[in-house]
Parts: structure tokens; sequence; C-alpha cells
């Protein structure tokens, strides 16, 4: 035990060895505890393969891929996925500020002395009013608001403005390899891009966030898709990009609504039901698109070989299966 967290050197009592790294993803889990003193654990997903995928049950995909809890009370929340080494991270701070690291053995996560110190990351609130401070300055961030925070910042810490009213910070993060600069990109600043129309039910606006056309990253690119109202189907005709993973967060579910997401490659899709706030990971082999019961909001995220947004392989709806 070190402070409030503790390293387990054995897999709990109700696995054996064997199938607690299937079902966990990793042998001896780093855990620490919420505000209720709750283990949590740093959940590390490894890589899967296309041909084993085809053979997984609906819970094994959901345990591979899915994201089902990101924000605890006065915790952070990681998932480290080896998939381009992204980690997705939900904070949600209440009763006290929350640094970056809270709960995390860095050291032990990532072989570095801070959080950030070989990474980059982008970060969405999807709550109420709060506050990013990156090594001393104060950002003050609204719904829907995203900061991007360059490779090598030491000390960042989350906090919410009103405790009933908690700010939501979700946050990717990817390796870097450069500094830039440290960004506050509001919502009305963001580049926005309408596409789909009402007559195929994906009628939406695409915004950018932190993407070439708006500022510099190594690798990360994130932005925002908001739905119209009458329109469900994201991201349609499907593709997939080869050189590039994707994260998406589901958002602004309406409560009793669920959005289908669909993976996998072409000719051999599954999908997922997912709910509000939760959010997948999607190798670079897997289309990822959804069709919901409402329309709905997502933020994606990007880490790969390039940002040539151009550079996937567009499916046409007819040729999957």
């Amino acid at each position: 035990m070190r402070g409030n967290l503790r390293i387990d050197t054995a897999p709990p009592k109700r696995y054996n060895i064997y199938d607690y790294g299937s079902k966990m993803g990793f042998y001896g889990p780093i855990t620490h505890t919420d505000a209720t003193g709750e283990d949590i654990a740093m959940d590390i997903r490894y890589s899967c393969n296309q041909r084993d995928f085809k053979r997984y049950t609906t819970e094994e995909i959901r345990r591979e891929f899915l994201i089902e809890k990101l924000f605890v009370p006065d915790a952070v929340t990681a998932v480290y996925s080896h998939v381009d080494r992204m980690v997705t991270v939900g904070i949600l701070p209440v009763r006290r500020a929350l640094p970056i690291d809270d709960g995390i053995d860095v050291w032990a996560s990532f072989g570095t002395h801070a959080f950030l110190e070989r990474r980059e990351a982008g970060l969405f609130n999807v709550g109420g009013p709060g506050r990013v401070t990156v090594d001393g300055t104060v950002y003050g961030m609204g719904y829907k608001d995203c900061l991007y925070i360059a490779m090598g910042a030491k000390d960042v810490v989350f906090a919410s403005d009103d405790p009933e009213n908690p700010a939501k910070f979700y946050l990717v993060s990817a390796p870097a390899h450069t500094r830039y600069e440290t960004r506050l990109i509001r919502i009305a600043d963001a580049a926005k891009k309408p596409c789909g129309a009402p007559e195929t039910s994906n009628q939406r606006v695409i915004n950018q966030f932190i993407h070439p056309d708006v500022l510099k990253t190594c690798q990360l690119s994130m932005g925002m898709t908001v739905l119209e109202r009458g329109s469900v189907w994201n991201t349609m005709p499907a593709h997939t990009h080869e050189r590039r993973m994707e994260v998406y967060f589901y958002f602004e579910v309406p409560e009793d609504n669920v959005v289908f997401h669909y993976m996998g490659e072409p000719r051999e899709t599954r999908h997922v039901v997912m709910q509000n706030e939760q959010a997948i990971i999607s190798p670079s082999w897997s289309i990822h698109a959804g069709g919901g019961t409402s329309n709905y909001t997502f933020i994606w995220a990007m880490g790969g070989e390039n940002q040539a947004f151009d550079d996937m392989d567009t499916i046409r709806n007819t040729d999957l299966r």
C-alpha cells in the first residue's frame, strides 16, 4: 500500500491466473480506491486481431473494446489500450481537485516520471463548469469546450466550479515526440463541417477541435459530431483507416435510448449496444459506425501514423455483411 495506491502481485481469488488474464487483459492489476473506498483498476487492454475477433462472443467483444463506466465521483478512471498505446480517461472532480495521475502509478504504467512526460492529451468537458490547471495556468472550461495539453506538462489538475453540478472531463492521450502549444478551443471556435441529410437520417455537424486545420499536434486528433434531431446514423458509408485507430465516446444519449455501434471487418461486422457516456476502442482494421434509437453526440479521437483524413478505405453500404 502506498497512500491510496495498492499494487497487487497476484490475481484476485475469484479467477485463476489463466482466465484472469483473458477477463481483465492483464496480470497483477494496479488498483486504487475512490472516495467510497471502492477499488478501481487501471484497466489495460491488449491488441486483438481480426481473425480471433470473428469468434468472440458478445461478452468478449464488450470486455475487450467497450469502456462502460468512465466517470466515478472524485476519481480518475483510465483505460490503457495497446492499440497505438492510446489512453482513455474519465475524470469527475466533485468534492476535491484531481491531479491527472490520481491513483495511477505513473512509472509502472508508462515508464516515465509524469503522465504527459512523453504524451500529449486532448480533453472535453461534458459536464458542469470546471477548470483545468496546467503547470500553473488555469483554463476555465464550459460545456463542450476542448483543451489540448502539450507533451511535457507536469502538473495537471482538474476541478469543478460547483460540486452540485460537477464538471466531467473526458480525456484521450497519445504518445508524442515533440512539444507543441497547450491551447483552449471553445465550442464556438471549432471548425464546423455540416454533412449528411435528413433523407438518409444522418444530418450532422462535425466539429473539428484538435485537427491539422485548427492546431498542430504530434498525432492526436479529436472532434465532436452532433447529430440533428431525427438523424440517428453516424459515419455512413462506413470506412476503415489502416494507419490510425479511433476511440468513440457517446454522450447526450437520452434516457432509455441506446446506440448500436458497429465494428469488425466490413464483411464480418458485429454490433455493441452502448449507453450514455460510454466509449469504445476501434482498431485500424475495424469499421466504426453507429445507429441510435434517438439522435446523440459523440467525440472521436484518433492516433496513428498520420493525420491525413482522406487516408481511408470507404465501404459501400451494400458491401457490408
